[in-house]
């Protein structure tokens, strides 16, 4: 055959190839691999059949294994021009081969970053894969850079390489600038995360937690203060103070009840016996100080006072008599303490208060859900506010070195500490301390959507537990910290060597014991009903952008009554096949989460894997907007057209019928007038004032007193003499003229050019005055000749 007869019989078959390309494992089986088993690649002596296996492994067509590159360049072409006009281009940044695999087996073509992004500030809520993942990222870009270039898939990547991706996964949401992202374009992170994903945001917003759900946030989140201000400080030193009280009344009720440690039976021997009866052994007498039983009076005053603030008893109590103790009281107690719980102490008489210890410790349980977890110890767990996987985490109980701690570090204070309440009583497998990782995925804040997994994994400690070391290394249980540390010595050799357990795995270890219903009955319900509290809580303060996802790791430790209670939640969960139990999990779990955030937006009914839909609110609508609104409605308006007052008690037929026009009348108080204008060259002004003015008043209003009539008087003649002027009411032309009384002839007089020759007027008006006395302002001569148009329109000759 031919090569174009092979082109030919190649090309008339491209869905075939498009076929092998998604139903190709890709790099899934490099997700089970340890992390030295890192794929290689085939050398030169290798077989012809390693070379076809590898090439299988990086999801290459079979097809194409003996093609030219021709015919590859035209599938690949082929394939490109699919996902492009499906809009299937995606980016990732960061070491996840998995997600990698699973898009292209789905059809998917990645565009790769071109580029090294600038070095990220840290940023609130990084999870604790980010390290991890940074040397697998060099690794990575070593491998890629020493790949084949004639590799299909890096091909079909230049040839998008200036498509824009529709799929974004990265190590972090600071790598790409999320707010400038088009709608649509995934991304696998949500903007201001912080409520929840850091120390310090989970520690305050679970204090509000009642506010949005009827539940207690001391039921499964142990209680927690940040260290930031000094009232902070002082509320976590009363919770100390008031775990000192309640510790002293548990190692009372501890002496009768049997339950004695090791490291206390000699302790408890002589604290049970009646000195009187029987001496303190001589090897321990010398050691150990008898405490009097004024220390458990102390106690048992400071968990009554709290009881009755729990009851709000304390009300009308004043500040001093509601105080439980002085502060130098406290400082001899809380010494007294430390030597009780350190060994070098014991309580006289300790068994003729059971009955009220007993009774005030069943009391405080009753109102607070966390007396379980305290223990004897008061051991407190040091964080930084914005720290992940581990870093500078610390166990204390001694609360001097826990306040100096905090004085000594000057850091701004959102990097400051926050002190969390330890969980003294752990459920131990074979003797050693473990957490779970949960995990649970969110894929929209409004409406509210969590998708919880199924399965999850247990982290061992290398270390078997005691509260006698205070050692990260014994109490810690996260991988970034183990991963460094040998299994000790002593540890049980029944637990994995490599300390990871499946859920699944767990549950068969409960069902051996008897205890198999516990995890659908307890654990696992309350795991569930934890998340979804603390998602709620946070829901208005996390950007709730469309079109985005965030996949977050839970970790949560055991109680003794296989209560479960949430310690942090982490963005960007490690995701490294660190053991062959996360290398099955995380496999697996990025996997679903495609199936949940790509293919069930096509079919509602597909496959999600693990996944279940834990909680889906129901659509908020907006309330109505209570504010102030700026918005003005209305129609436009005109002027309202200025009235003059209506003539009152004016005979305007007899009046005006007296009134001469200026010009006989007023001859001489007009002397040297100057000639006017030609009325021709008036009238185009007069007629556009016309045509402007529709109601006009007179320049003064002349005051009128009462009782004089309202008949005119124009003699000008001498100077200085007085005239009265009726107020009149006058419309426009257009309008009909009101019923004055003027006669036919009278309004019939025709305009007198003469009598526009009156300009000069100004001279005389000076010495015109009103009724009153007070001197006129003389008009404009703008305003004489309105007034005086409008005058003669109406057939009335009269000098305003």
């Amino acid at each position: 055959m031919t090569r174009g007869s092979a082109t030919r019989g190649r090309g008339t078959r491209p869905g075939r190839g498009a076929q092998a390309v998604e139903g190709s494992k890709g790099e899934v089986p490099e997700a089970g691999m340890e992390p030295g088993e890192r794929k290689r690649l085939p050398s030169a002596a290798a077989s012809e059949g390693e070379q076809r296996e590898h090439k299988l492994k990086r999801g290459i067509p079979q097809d194409l294994l003996s093609s030219p590159k021709l015919d590859k360049y035209k599938i690949a072409r082929q394939l490109t021009d699919k996902a492009v006009k499906e809009k299937k281009i995606f980016s990732i940044y960061g070491h996840y081969p998995v997600i990698r695999a699973t898009l292209r087996r789905k059809g998917w073509v990645e565009k790769k970053f071109h580029f090294l992004p600038k070095p990220v500030a840290k940023v609130e809520g990084d999870g604790e894969g980010v390290a991890e993942n940074r040397c697998s990222e060099g690794k990575e870009n070593q491998e890629e850079a020493l790949e084949n270039t004639d590799d299909i898939h890096d091909v079909m990547s230049r040839l998008v390489k200036n498509e824009m991706p529709y799929f974004l996964w990265t190590l972090k949401r600071g790598i790409v600038d999320y707010h400038s992202l088009s709608c649509d374009q995934m991304l696998n992170h949500y903007g201001k995360t912080a409520a929840f994903t850091t120390k310090i945001g989970l520690c305050v917003n679970m204090r509000t937690l009642p506010w949005y759900v009827q539940a207690d946030p001391d039921s499964f989140f142990p209680r927690c203060y940040g260290l930031c201000t000094e009232s902070d400080k002082q509320e976590f030193l009363d919770d100390f103070r008031r775990t000192v009280a309640s510790s002293i009344l548990r190692w009372v009720v501890s002496q009768q009840n049997g339950n004695k440690s090791k490291r206390k039976s000699k302790e408890e021997e002589a604290g049970d016996s009646d000195p009187s009866s029987k001496k303190v052994p001589e090897s321990t007498g010398s050691r150990l100080m008898g405490l009097s039983g004024q220390l458990v009076d102390a106690a048992c005053k400071v968990c009554e006072a709290y009881l009755g603030r729990l009851e709000h008893k304390d009300i009308d109590l004043s500040e001093d008599a509601a105080e439980d103790l002085t502060e130098d009281e406290w400082k001899d107690l809380i010494q007294q303490y430390y030597s009780l719980v350190g060994g070098n102490a014991f309580i006289s008489n300790s068994r003729n208060h059971f009955s009220q210890c007993q009774a005030l410790l069943n009391k405080i349980t009753a109102v607070n859900p966390q007396t379980e977890i305290d223990g004897l110890r008061n051991i407190w767990i040091i964080k930084p506010a914005a720290k992940s996987r581990g870093r500078d985490i610390m166990c204390m109980n001694h609360v001097e070195e826990i306040l100096e701690l905090v004085a000594a570090d000057h850091l701004p204070a959102k990097d400051k500490w926050v002190v969390q309440k330890y969980i003294e009583t752990p459920l131990l497998i074979y003797d050693t301390k473990f957490d779970i990782r949960q995990w649970f995925l969110v894929t929209d804040w409004n409406p509210l959507t969590i998708w919880f997994y199924k399965e999850s994994y247990l982290r061992f400690s290398t270390r078997r537990f005691s509260l006698d070391n205070l050692d990260s290394a014994v109490h810690l249980c996260n991988s970034s910290i183990q991963k460094h540390l040998k299994n000790d010595e002593g540890r049980s050799p029944l637990l994995p060597c490599h300390n990871t357990w499946t859920s699944t795995r767990f549950q068969e270890y409960l069902q051996k014991r008897g205890r198999g219903a516990v995890w659908s009955s307890v654990i696992y319900p309350s795991m569930k009903r934890a998340v979804t509290n603390t998602m709620r809580v946070a829901q208005g303060r996390v950007e709730p952008r469309k079109n985005s996802f965030e996949l977050y790791g839970a970790d949560f430790i055991l109680g003794r009554d296989f209560k479960p209670w949430l310690i942090e939640i982490n963005s960007s969960p490690t995701m490294h096949a660190s053991t062959p139990v996360t290398a099955q999990l995380c496999a697996q779990v990025q996997e679903d989460t495609i199936k949940v955030v790509v293919d069930r937006r096509v079919d509602r009914n597909c496959d999600i894997g693990n996944f279940e839909l834990l909680w889906r609110q129901p659509a908020v609508e907006l309330p109505p907007f209570q504010g102030s609104d700026l918005f003005v409605e209305g129609v436009g308006t005109r002027k309202a057209k200025r009235q003059m007052p209506p003539i009152s008690t004016f005979d305007s037929a007899s009046s005006l019928s007296d009134i001469q026009p200026l010009k006989e009348r007023c001859p001489s108080a007009l002397p040297g007038l100057a000639p006017a204008p030609p009325c021709t060259a008036l009238q185009p002004d007069l007629r556009m004032k016309d045509e402007k003015v529709l109601a006009c008043t007179l320049p003064l209003p002349l005051n009128r007193p009462a009782g004089r009539s309202a008949k005119v008087n124009c003699d000008l003649s001498e100077p200085g003499s007085r005239m009265e002027l009726p107020t009149c009411h006058l419309q426009h032309l257009g309008h009909t003229a009101p019923n004055t009384g003027l006669t036919k002839v009278e309004s019939d007089k025709r305009w007198d050019p003469n009598l526009l020759k009156v300009h000069p007027l100004r001279s005389v008006l000076p010495s015109m005055k009103t009724v009153e006395g007070a001197q006129c302002l003389p008009p404009r001569p703008s305003e004489v000749l309105i007034h005086l148009e409008l005058i003669f329109v109406y057939g009335v000759s009269m000098i305003c």
